[in-house]
Order: C-alpha cells, then sequence, then structure tokens
C-alpha cells in the first residue's frame, strides 16, 4: 500500500498555501455577509498540514474506498473544507462556487452536507455529531479490516481524521462517543482539537475550564498537545505522525490556535467566531499577513503546490487497485462479498428465511418477531452490524452466534454501545456515512428516541440507511410509568422528513418492516416494537407493509366507518369491527404501519384505501393524536392519548386509558 508522501515546500510557498485558506474563507464569508471565519483563520495551518502532508485521498474520486476520512465536526467553519477541497482540486468545489457560498442552489452550503458536496465525508453542523460520526467511520474500517485483510493482504487500511472545537468536547455526545471509541481502541481515529478559548459566549473560562487532555486520557485515548498551532506546522506534523504510530487507541491532539489568526481587531475575539469580518478589516488583515492578493485571488505557486494532490491520490488509488486485483485472485470468494458490498448490492436470497404467520402461530410481541426476523435474515445478511445501547435483552437485536465487537475482536458484529443512546444514533450514522455497504442498526426503547432526536433528524437529512429497532413503544409496557411510556414520541418521529416510522401489528408486518427497512438503504427506518403480546391476523401480509396501509379487512360494498389501527391497537380493531358488524355496520379495518410510506402511494391507490366519501373513521394507536387528524377529518374521532401514562400493569395502563374494544365500540358508535 502506497503512503501519503510528505511533500516537501519552502516556507514561502507554505505560508502562500495556508493564507490561500484563509483569505478564501474570508473573502466567501464577506461576499455571503454570513458565516464563520473565525475557524478557517486559525485552523490554516493545522488543515495545511493534514491535507498536504498526512491525509490519503483522491481528488479526482471523491469515493474512493480505501481514502482516509476527514471529519470537520466543527461543521460552522466549512469555508476551511471548501477552501481545501477546491485547492487541492476537487471538481465538486470550483472558485465560482466558493464565490456562491451560503446562497441558494450552491455546493458550498452553511455548514458541510455530504448529500450536496462530494469530498464531504458526513454533514456536521450540531456540535459533537462529527466527533461521534467519525467513531462509526473507524468502527466500520477496523470491523472490514479484521474481515477481510489477509497476513499476505491488505485491501481495508485508512484512517479517520477529525478536527473538532471547544463547542465539540462541551457537548455530551461527543464525551459518550469519546468514551466508546477508548473503550474499543480505535486506533486510527486521530482527532485534532481546536483549543482556541473562544465560544460565542466570550473566552471559555466562562463555562468551560476543565482539563480536556486529561478527560480523554482517561477514556483511554493517547494525547498530545502543540502549543503552537499559528505557525510551527513541522510541529503539527510530527504530532499527527506520532498518533498514527500509536496503534492501540484512539488519538487526540490538541492544537492550540488564535482563532480569527491575522485579524488586528477581531482575532481572539467572540466578534469573529461567526460574522463576516467586513470590507475594511479584511483590507487590514490583508496587511497584517503581507497578502497583495485580491478577492479571491489564489497564487500560482500555491494552487501549482496544492494541486499536487491530485497525483499523489491517483498513484495511491492506482496502488490499491493493484492490490485489490492480487487479493480478487489470492481470495476470489472474498473479494467478491466485499465488492459486493461496495456496490451496494444485497446478497440474492437474503430474505428467503423470513418467516410467515398465520392465526394459528402463536402471538408475540413484536419486538420478539423482530428478534426471530433477525436471527432469520442476519446470517444472510453479513454487512449487517449494530446492537443496543444496554438493553439487549429487552429489545431483543442479539443474533445468536454473533459475537461482540471488541478490541482485538473487530470482525465481530454485535455492537454493545452502552447507555449511551445519542452516541449509538451518531455512531450509527458515521458507520453508514463509511459507504462500504454496511447496513447499521440499534435498539432501545422508543422513549429514547428523544435523546437521539438530533442524530436521528441527521440519518434523515443525510439519506442514510440506519435501522432504529425502538421497543417498548406504548403505555402497555407498564410498571415502568409515564417516565419509560412513548406518548408523544412517535408524532415527533413522524414529522421528520425523509424517516421512515413503521408500527408493525404482527409477525408478518414486522417481517415486512424489516424488508422495508433493509432494502431502503437512501433512508433511515424506525421500527416501533411492543412489549406486549398480539395476535397474527387472517390477511395480513408482509409485502403489504412496502404500501404503508391497506385494508386488512372489508365489508361488502361501500363502508359505513372505517376503523385504522396501528401495532398492538389493530387487533382492538378488528374484534371491535366483528362486533358493529353483527349490529349491522358495514366496516372497513385498515392497517397502517407507516404514515409516510401510504402518502406516497399514488392518489388512486390511497383513495382506494381511504375513500373520500367515507367520513366516519376512526383512528386508533395509544400514542397521541397529533398528525392523525388528517385521517379522520373534521368527522372522525381518535381512540388515543394526549396525556402522560402511569405506572401499573401494562394491561391495566392500556384499559384504563380506553384502549379496550368496548371504547372502540362506543367510540365508533358516537360517530352516529
Amino acid at each position: 500500500m502506497v503512503a501519503a508522501p510528505t511533500t516537501q515546500v519552502d516556507s514561502h510557498v507554505e505560508t502562500l498555501c495556508i493564507n490561500s485558506i484563509r483569505f478564501l474563507a474570508v473573502d466567501a464569508i464577506n461576499k455571503s455577509n454570513s458565516g464563520h471565519p473565525g475557524l478557517p483563520m486559525g485552523c490554516a495551518p493545522m488543515a495545511f498540514s493534514l491535507w498536504d502532508k498526512v491525509l490519503r485521498h483522491n481528488p479526482k474520486n471523491p469515493q474512493w474506498f480505501n481514502r482516509d476520512r476527514f471529519v470537520l465536526s466543527a461543521g460552522h467553519g466549512c469555508m476551511l473544507l471548501y477552501a481545501l477541497l477546491h485547492l487541492t482540486g476537487y471538481d465538486s468545489v470550483t472558485l465560482e462556487d466558493i464565490k456562491q457560498f451560503r446562497q441558494w442552489g450552491s455546493r458550498t452550503p452553511g455548514h458541510p452536507e455530504t448529500f450536496e458536496t462530494p469530498g464531504v465525508e458526513v454533514t456536521t453542523g450540531p456540535l459533537g455529531q462529527g466527533i461521534s460520526n467519525a467513531v462509526g467511520l473507524a468502527i466500520a474500517e477496523a470491523h472490514l479490516a479484521a474481515k477481510f485483510n489477509k497476513p499476505d493482504a491488505t485491501i481495508v487500511d485508512h484512517y479517520t481524521y477529525v478536527l473538532m472545537g471547544d463547542g465539540c468536547n462541551q457537548e455530551g455526545v461527543s464525551s459518550e462517543a469519546a468514551s466508546l471509541a477508548g473503550h474499543l481502541g480505535l486506533g486510527k481515529l486521530i482527532a485534532l482539537y481546536d483549543d482556541n478559548h473562544i465560544t460565542i459566549d466570550g473566552n471559555t473560562g466562562v463555562s468551560f475550564t476543565e482539563d480536556v487532555l486529561k478527560r480523554y486520557e482517561a477514556y483511554g485515548w493517547h494525547v498530545q498537545h502543540v502549543e503552537d498551532g499559528n505557525t510551527d506546522v513541522a510541529a503539527i506534523t510530527r504530532a499527527i505522525e506520532a498518533a498514527k504510530a500509536v496503534t492501540d487507541r484512539p488519538s487526540l491532539i490538541k492544537v492550540t490556535t488564535t482563532i480569527g489568526y491575522g485579524s488586528p481587531n477581531k482575532a481572539n475575539t467572540a466578534g469573529v467566531h461567526g460574522a463576516a469580518l467586513g470590507a475594511e478589516e479584511a483590507e487590514l488583515t490583508r496587511q497584517q499577513l503581507e497578502w497583495s492578493y485580491g478577492a479571491f485571488e489564489v497564487p500560482e505557486p500555491a494552487y501549482e503546490h496544492w494541486r499536487q494532490a491530485i497525483q499523489r491520490g491517483a498513484a495511491a488509488e492506482a496502488s490499491w487497485n493493484e492490490s485489490l486485483a492480487a487479493y480478487r485472485s489470492r481470495y476470489p470468494a472474498e473479494a467478491a462479498e466485499f465488492e459486493r458490498m461496495l456496490r451496494g448490492e444485497l446478497p440474492e436470497g437474503w430474505d428467503a428465511s423470513l418467516p410467515v404467520f398465520t392465526p394459528e402461530d402463536k402471538g408475540l410481541a413484536t419486538r420478539q418477531h423482530s428478534y426471530n426476523a433477525l436471527n432469520a435474515f442476519g446470517p444472510s445478511l453479513p454487512e449487517l452490524i449494530g446492537g443496543s445501547a444496554d438493553l439487549t435483552h429487552s429489545n431483543l437485536t442479539d443474533i445468536k452466534g454473533e459475537a461482540s465487537f471488541q478490541k482485538g475482536h473487530e470482525a465481530n458484529r454485535y455492537l454493545h454501545f452502552g447507555v449511551r443512546e445519542h452516541a449509538m444514533a451518531a455512531v450509527l450514522n458515521g458507520i453508514a456515512y463509511h459507504n462500504s455497504g454496511l447496513i447499521p442498526y440499534g435498539g432501545t426503547f422508543l422513549v429514547f428516541a428523544g435523546y437521539m432526536i438530533g442524530a436521528m433528524r441527521l440519518s434523515a437529512l443525510s439519506q442514510l440507511g440506519v435501522i432504529y429497532v425502538l421497543t417498548h413503544d406504548s403505555i402497555g409496557l407498564g410498571e415502568d410509568g409515564p417516565t419509560h411510556q412513548p406518548v408523544e414520541t412517535l408524532a415527533n418521529l413522524r414529522a421528520i422528513p425523509n424517516l421512515l416510522v413503521i408500527r408493525p401489528g404482527d409477525g408478518n408486518e414486522t417481517v415486512g418492516a424489516y424488508k422495508v427497512a433493509v432494502t431502503n438503504r437512501k433512508r433511515p427506518t424506525v421500527l416501533a416494537l411492543s412489549r406486549q403480546a398480539m395476535v397474527n391476523q387472517a390477511n395480513s401480509a408482509a409485502d403489504k407493509v412496502a404500501k404503508g396501509g391497506y385494508i386488512l379487512n372489508d365489508c361488502s360494498g361501500t363502508p359505513d366507518l372505517i376503523l385504522i389501527g396501528t401495532g398492538t391497537e389493530l387487533d382492538l380493531c378488528v374484534k371491535a369491527a366483528a362486533l358493529l358488524t353483527a349490529e349491522g355496520k358495514a366496516v372497513r379495518v385498515v392497517s397502517m404501519p407507516c404514515v409516510e410510506l401510504f402518502e406516497e402511494q399514488d392518489a388512486a391507490y390511497r383513495e382506494s384505501v381511504l375513500p373520500a366519501a367515507v367520513r366516519k373513521r376512526v383512528v386508533v394507536e395509544a400514542s397521541s393524536s397529533f398528525g392523525w387528524h388528517k385521517y379522520t377529518g373534521f368527522d372522525g374521532a381518535s381512540v388515543s392519548i394526549d396525556s402522560f401514562g402511569a405506572s401499573a400493569p401494562g394491561g391495566v395502563c392500556l384499559e384504563k386509558f380506553g384502549f379496550t374494544v368496548d371504547n372502540v365500540v362506543a367510540t365508533a358508535k358516537a360517530l352516529g
């Protein structure tokens, strides 16, 4: 494997390269009159050190598999990244794109977005997410390396680098993720910490006085400090190389910098963090740094040096392609699986062993059906990797025979996230960002989506096929009480664009939910699963879940009434319909496991399931009524819960809050 060669550069050209980053950022932010110039100005030397001397990447193929990954966790400083992409020769960021920073339709949005700009590895913005995503990227690399590399053949061998700031280190999610990374000994994860002592509120001393290096050392990280991050590029490079030499632990390099370096009046102040310098201060900064070039002007020697990355990247990728060809020859079966995964293709027949249920089969909780499904298709889907946030035996997320991913045992694919729900979601995103075909999943109680929702929102925004196995989905979980009983959670999650929320009503629908989740690689899926058992319905089918909603039981002719149910409450609808039918009502029962998928069906299908002319409708779900009014309309009703729950046995809770057949019947009759 060819390493990224250390480039030689005289001090004058080095200064031109570094200041090119600074002034592209200053000029772009001034032009848009919006952005964060302080970080790019202060971090330009460490960015130069990493991208010019260490980082292995190919500007002409941003998706080359074995590239090093760079994560700008402090995403507000994104002009640093856009400048680097442009200067090193990525076609995705032209000088015109730099000039269109933060404008409508540009490839240089206000925070990095992987789906907008090739070369951006992860979508960052909310602080702490990027470093946590990086833990997932490093897990993916370690797992694939342990799975596919051979003593005489290496095809997975790359680093994950992070640039993070004081804000990232203050966010709780980064602490969760860093703790996990230290436990797992992720030696190819290296974080550069921009220690500039400034946040929006002023000097970090007003709220943040801990010894960050000691904290990370306690997590099990290797730590270093570069005291002069403003000018000592050689020291930064030495620290990165020293970090690479430590293979049994992740590394944190604290690099002390001056935010807004070079600005005579704004450097080292909160004012340079999130506001344009302005024309006058930009000119003073040019004078201070002896930059004689105009707006958006990059001197030719700087371009010539930066663009050497193109040749280095092409050579590195060519060398890797040779290694892959040799691997393919020596290990054809492993190579075929590796390349299938990289193409994003699922193995043929991965779902062939999934069960089919009839009403005669024992009724189970959907979390148990989920466990059975995982164990049916898991062995046939080697790219599936995941686990639980310390609730394995409640979420039932383990696969029989699969050992735990631990330090020294990275080929295993069951992840113990510990009591770290938010980090779990962010780490799962990181695994998905790796773009290597891995399918990440993670389990906890549905109510704890409240802890994870920031990362879940980014799953949806970034089009990541993460699977969230969220159990104990209603007040039916019982005795743990209202702190653990989700009532508003489903409505919260359904409001997130591009997120599929599936609440299956029996075994067949649970199987169908997994089929949807596994095959949707561009959108995340929530499986909302019950603790309590439910019967298998006579007319349910796995493939119908893909429609989102369907007619479960029908009547002759036009219905007088439509009952719409999800999850455990679907059976209440079936039983209520039977009683109402016996009284002469024409009743249709609709199962609605996934509102989002139903909304994506054509108008004719939706009308066939929920005819507009049938205005008497009842939705039954042990959750908030919020959002269901679209289906009940002014003439319908819902059996729902718009208050917090209570601590009591699950059956008692459901009865006391009205989730009974009798109440569904009474609610339907009250419609007239």
